[in-house]
């Protein structure tokens, strides 16, 4: 009996032997998406230092490119298909969190919201669902946009508004560029004259003044007639991200509002004449105003869908450590949420970098239903051609805000 016993015991020490070493020799596969192939040095250097930092562990991590700009989409439209951990913008969080399409964060939750600057930062409040949990991982806080100037044209005085802007574009033949018909930037105008748009408390739908005649400071008719003025301007011109960028290049454009995702065309199309700032003012009703802007940020979501959620986890926790985002900087140039990666003297030295910190003061967490941008992009690209048909203002502000605040199913 005790030898039976004891070919028992072996039997079972060997078989739990053999059960370790198959777990140590498991390889555990992830699947991640960036945003686009300049990620690819990154993010192949963050797997190999995430490998370094778990030798107990066999990891087969494949890499993905997928937009971040429409990355819910591609996500929702089959979630267990999609890729384990992935980045995206931080305006898809609302329908992601509502689909039920990413994990809570729980272990260490509490570090991360305070690497972040804290609760109330506008990286940690992107990432956090009404219920008050962190649901994705803070990745940069530079998704927003500011004012590029070649100080060839400009001095520290000109582009403080964009009224000096325009003349003195004007003056060389040269222009100013903003995005007019894209409805993130044209959010800048009306929040900056104190009117309000943002998602409701469904999440979905939207709440919208722009067509307030009282009880405002400025009427929504009172910002289209300021931009048609800027609109009209001769130092004026419709510039997205593509048309600023060989704006710059080819010397039609000296200034235009865009984001850290172009500062280094700007820096070798300008070279030492290239600097950066806050969004200027400008004029409504006799008056000078702040532009407002939306505070951007990247996110890092893991799929709850996931095979191995634990490991996902993990990875999505590193991608967006201290270390990690200074890296990204290095080599992408884009702005840490990390508030110790922020605070380091080369993020400290870059002029995009520093052109969004002093934005920050007027800038909003973006919070807005899909409702929002087809109608703002229209009534922006009404603006862009001179209101072409002539309708009356009031009429035009109506009809957007109709749109705007239009039930989710129509």
């Amino acid at each position: 009996m005790k030898k039976f016993l004891s070919l028992v015991l072996a039997l079972a020490m060997a078989l739990t032997m053999f059960s370790t070493f198959a777990m140590a020799d498991e390889t555990i596969k992830l699947r991640v998406w960036v945003g686009d192939n300049q990620d690819m040095a990154w993010i192949n250097g963050v797997i190999d230092n995430f490998k370094a930092a778990n030798p107990d562990k066999t990891y087969e991590i494949e890499v993905g490119i997928q937009s971040e700009g429409d990355c819910s989409k591609v996500v929702l439209n089959d979630p267990e298909a999609a890729a384990d951990v992935f980045t995206f913008a931080d305006d898809q969080f609302n329908s992601l969190y509502n689909a039920g399409a990413l994990q809570q964060v729980v272990e260490g939750a509490d570090e991360i919201i305070a690497a972040n600057g804290g609760a109330t930062a506008g990286a940690v409040v992107a990432a956090t669902g009404d219920d008050g949990a962190l649901y994705a991982y803070p990745a940069t806080a530079d998704n927003g946009y500011f004012m590029f100037y070649n100080t060839e044209y400009f001095t520290a005085e000109d582009v403080l508004t964009l009224d000096g802007m325009l003349a003195k574009a004007e003056s060389v033949g040269k222009y100013v560029g903003f995005p007019m018909s894209n409805a993130w930037y044209f959010y800048s105008f009306f929040k900056g004259a104190g009117l309000d748009m943002h998602v409701s408390e469904d999440g979905v739908t939207n709440v919208c003044n722009w067509n307030a005649t009282e009880g405002v400071t400025y009427t929504g008719v009172q910002v289209l007639e300021a931009l048609l003025a800027i609109t009209s301007h001769k130092g004026f011109k419709e510039a997205d991200s593509d048309p600023f960028v060989a704006g710059i290049k080819d010397g039609s454009l000296v200034a235009g509002v865009s984001g850290t995702w172009n500062a280094n065309a700007a820096a070798d199309a300008w070279g030492e004449k290239y600097a950066a700032t806050k969004l200027p003012t400008f004029t409504v009703n006799g008056e000078q105003v702040q532009m407002a802007s939306f505070a951007g940020f990247k996110l890092v979501g893991v799929n709850p869908y996931s095979e191995n959620v634990g490991d996902a986890m993990d990875f999505a926790a590193f991608m967006t450590n201290e270390a990690s985002q200074i890296s990204r900087f290095e080599l992408r140039g884009q702005g840490p949420s990390n508030i110790n990666a922020a605070a380091s003297e080369a993020v400290q030295a870059a002029p995009a970098i520093a052109a969004l910190a002093a934005q920050a003061a007027y800038s909003d967490v973006q919070r807005v239903g899909g409702k929002y941008w087809d109608p703002a992009a229209a009534l922006g690209k009404i603006l862009v051609n001179g209101n072409p048909d002539n309708t009356p203002l009031q009429e035009l502000l109506d009809n957007c805000v109709t749109g705007i605040t239009a039930p989710a199913d129509q």
